[in-house]
């Protein structure tokens, strides 16, 4: 395994080798003439070696020939890229921005740069302040500016090193994102994540959609890579870059809010206030693996505004009401933290469903009924809206058999403002 730039510096050793091996070839003075010999008179060698003997001598450098044959070439980017994602540092390493790295998220630049970390590892060393941007300590959601220094502290894997990709693995993943493809072209893909399947790795999680995004690395050793995120628990719309522009153009439309996301999802209870709007600020609390959002104040350290619009759909028996939910914001568990806030938890939420001798109604399985139903975002290259609809998963599907619910019911969110 070659470590970080090692690639580089081999190469263009390679190449100063075979270029002096090319000189010693080319001005090599004429061999010296053998001692005078009685006419007539012949050595036994002189008799039996072939006129190219002398060139396979081991005393003429045997390594100039195959050097100038075989004189490595230096590797492409994103060769290099990918021999740096298969090296992790023992140390401190000081890592550049590219231009087409400028503006992303300073976590999102280091799960593309190396892939095999845990993304809980990476939070990590944000949170406590061993990333360093141009000196500076760095923040999460930091934006990158090409040309900037990041400073990387020692790393190291939290888990296994996965086995070998083979190209029957390739093969069955990008069976399987196909069979889950809503929508496709050359720079968008945008996926029905089932629910239960994670969308990045983490302590334990072996499985998940950026794994499985190499597959589709194509020959320029560009990966398709994530927009934005869901819970493991939520099913639904994913969308994915394929190719870096598209991504930063994406990202961007999401930063500034253009993208339109609707989500469903079925609560306890009826909300008293059919239309409303969800505005508070949230913090994580607790361990890493066991994290929730809390309600927190504004001012309080990493609390963040997170706004969120809901219309009620419809209901049953007073017992359950189908939401529309348009979260303004991007925060981490944003919807669930939001109808928990209101009094009336998603069903089947496990972090957030805190309602006290409440049953579950016969026939719906306790699992997370939340759906990334909608989203429409413009086309990174023609600015036209792609605008694409997940169905409900089976068990959603199962609850909405059962309440009698109809999905082709109006949907008043969609009306709801943007900001």
């Amino acid at each position: 395994m070659r470590k970080s730039g090692s690639g580089q510096n081999g190469a263009r050793g390679g190449r100063s080798g075979s270029r002096q091996g090319f000189r010693s070839r080319e001005d090599k003075p004429a061999r010296k003439a053998a001692p005078a010999k009685p006419r007539g008179v012949k050595s036994a060698a002189a008799k039996t070696r072939a006129p190219s003997a002398v060139r396979e001598q081991p005393a003429a450098r045997p390594q100039a020939k195959p050097a100038i044959a075989e004189a490595p070439r230096g590797p492409t980017r994103a060769q290099a890229r990918a021999a740096a994602q298969e090296v992790l540092a023992t140390g401190v390493q000081t890592l550049v921005v590219e231009p087409d790295e400028a503006d992303m998220r300073v976590d999102r630049f280091l799960v593309a740069r190396f892939p095999q970390l845990a993304f809980t590892h990476i939070q990590r060393i944000v949170r406590k302040g061993e990333l360093r941007i141009d000196g500076k300590r760095a923040q999460p959601n930091e934006r990158l500016v090409a040309g900037q220094k990041v400073r990387v502290p020692p790393l190291k894997l939290d888990q296994p090193r996965p086995v070998s990709r083979t190209a029957a693995k390739d093969q069955d993943e990008r069976d399987f994102l196909k069979s889950i493809t809503l929508y496709e072209d050359k720079d968008v893909l945008i996926i029905n994540k089932p629910m239960g399947l994670a969308v990045q790795g983490g302590s334990g999680t072996k499985r998940h959609v950026d794994g499985m995004l190499d597959s589709l690395t194509g020959e320029d050793g560009q990966k398709p890579r994530l927009v934005h995120r869901l819970d493991k628990d939520t099913a639904g719309c994913l969308v994915i870059a394929k190719t870096r522009f598209a991504a930063s153009t994406m990202a961007k439309s999401f930063r500034a809010r253009t993208t339109r996301k609707i989500y469903w999802a079925l609560v306890a209870g009826v909300p008293r206030v059919r239309q409303g709007r969800v505005s508070t600020y949230l913090a994580k609390e607790g361990d890493e693996g066991d994290a929730r959002m809390k309600v927190a104040q504004h001012g309080d350290e990493g609390a963040s505004h997170a706004l969120t619009y809901y219309a009620v759909i419809d209901t049953a028996a007073q017992k359950l009401a189908w939401l529309s939910l348009k979260p303004v914001t991007g925060r981490t568990h944003q919807l669930r933290a939001h109808a928990a806030h209101i009094g009336h938890p998603i069903v089947g939420d496990p972090k957030y469903f805190d309602i006290e001798n409440w049953e579950l109604p016969g026939g719906i399985q306790n699992k997370l009924h939340l759906l990334a139903r909608r989203i429409v975002i413009a086309h990174p290259r023609t600015g036209k809206p792609i605008d694409v609809t997940a169905p409900l998963p089976p068990h959603m599907q199962q609850s909405f058999n059962l309440l009698g619910l109809d999905t082709s019911q109006y949907d008043p969110i969609v009306e709801a403002p943007e900001d």
